[in-house]
């Protein structure tokens, strides 16, 4: 992919989701492999975290360059998201 091309979406990640889907990619970009909660998301974009949690398990199953997991459940669920 050249770096002025879009990354890939599916239609599995409506356009609200978009800043989500940008935000872990900076995060990842900059951190590497990251374990993130939706309360937390929440805090630094402007979704709710009942929509995060919703949207992160869309992208659990989109076609993306993120991969995106549910890895632990503790007073909410913990999501591990990765480069493919």
């Amino acid at each position: 992919m050249s770096p002025n091309a879009a990354p890939p979406e599916t239609d599995a990640v409506p356009a609200k989701a978009r800043p989500l889907v940008a935000y872990l990619r900076e995060r990842v970009q900059e951190e590497g492999d990251i374990y993130v909660k939706s309360r937390f998301v929440a805090e630094d974009i402007d979704l709710s975290s009942k929509q995060i949690g919703s949207y992160m398990r869309r992208l659990t199953e989109a076609s993306t360059d993120l991969t995106v997991e549910a890895w632990a459940y503790t007073n909410g669920t913990t999501w591990h998201v990765a480069r493919e």
